[in-house]
């Protein structure tokens, strides 16, 4: 048989049997689209990667698992973090904290709004994931997206007056100034919310930050990708690198390890859903006397926040100081 015969053979409707054939091996992970000549392509999926001391490293382990869309559609492979990325992440964030506790409150504020900025300049793209991934309708997408910035400005706007409001001076007997004034806790491991993944992610990791801590987030498990995005967005922008880390991942495996790590001071639970697992994390956090703020399933991160998460992950400092002779 010739070439042409051989060729003609395994055409089909302008691609061949082995496209048919990598398609389907797959899994449905390559998805065909129409090039302009008419002809078969396959589309190359993304692998999302971690994010640690401003870098996008793979996972140690090497795992990875698909994340699929509202309706069940794949949309991409997120890295499966392991306990080693666990403590590559704390060590990150522990070496950017002395540099980030260190800043002004008025550079801290001013870098996070830069970041407001950035998300703004991306609004289409994070209206897309949240549509995609929440499956909610384009209108409820731009307005939680539009929700999300302003939250991010509203923490920004907080970093120079949060002293002013959990700081004091008290009065005293004697010739003696009695100062209060409020300190960042240290390294904040962060599980973000499970199924606000956008709007919750920010309500819990704004605060912890604007206040001097560094973070280690989990992003949720089922929806990472608008979290991987937020990664993007503050690795392009002024924030000191390892002042945020990322990882995705399963909660379950994840949160053991963050929750016993001695180099962890506090921990928001927010995205723990499961109670034994919420119970587990307070008693491994017990060990080195970590503040744990308890997850709660009713929140409505669309509310008004407040100040309470603001407040969760500060010391108070006290100082004398005589009044002169």
């Amino acid at each position: 048989m010739s070439t042409e015969g051989q060729t003609s053979k395994v055409q089909k409707n302008g691609h061949t049997e082995s496209d048919d054939r990598l398609g389907s091996v797959a899994g449905g992970e390559f998805s065909r689209k129409s090039d302009r000549s008419g002809g078969a392509r396959v589309a190359v999926r993304k692998t999302y990667k971690l994010y640690i001391g401003g870098s996008f490293p793979r996972s140690e382990s090497g795992r990875s698992y698909p994340v699929s869309s509202a309706s069940g559609e794949f949309l991409a492979n997120a890295a499966w973090a392991s306990r080693k990325d666990v403590r590559d992440a704390v060590r990150a964030a522990r070496a950017a904290f002395p540099g980030w506790s260190g800043a002004t409150a008025y550079n801290r504020g001013q870098i996070l709004y830069r970041i407001a900025e950035m998300l703004e300049g991306r609004r289409s793209q994070f209206v897309d994931e949240v549509r995609t991934t929440e499956g909610v309708k384009r209108g409820t997408a731009e307005q939680i997206v539009d929700t999300t910035i302003d939250r991010w400005v509203w923490y920004a706007g907080w970093s120079d007056k949060v002293a002013q409001v959990h700081g004091t001076a008290n009065p005293v007997a004697g010739p003696y100034f009695n100062l209060t004034t409020p300190e960042p806790t240290g390294v904040v491991g962060v599980v973000a919310p499970s199924q606000s993944s956008l709007l919750g992610l920010v309500s819990v990791v704004a605060p912890v930050i604007v206040t001097g801590n560094t973070a280690v987030v989990l992003a949720s498990e089922e929806r990472p990708l608008p979290a991987i995005t937020l990664a993007e967005v503050l690795a392009t922008s002024d924030l000191p690198a390892g002042v945020v880390n990322l990882l995705t991942g399963r909660v379950a495996e994840t949160v053991p390890w963050l929750a016993s790590h001695l180099d962890v001071n506090a921990l928001d639970l927010a995205g723990v859903a499961v109670a034994e697992l919420a119970v587990e994390a307070e008693v491994a956090a017990a060990e080195n006397l970590k503040r744990v703020l308890r997850p709660s399933l009713e929140v409505d991160w669309t509310a008004d926040p407040g100040p309470s998460r603001l407040l969760a992950f500060l010391e108070a400092k006290t100082v004398w100081h005589p009044k002169g002779t």
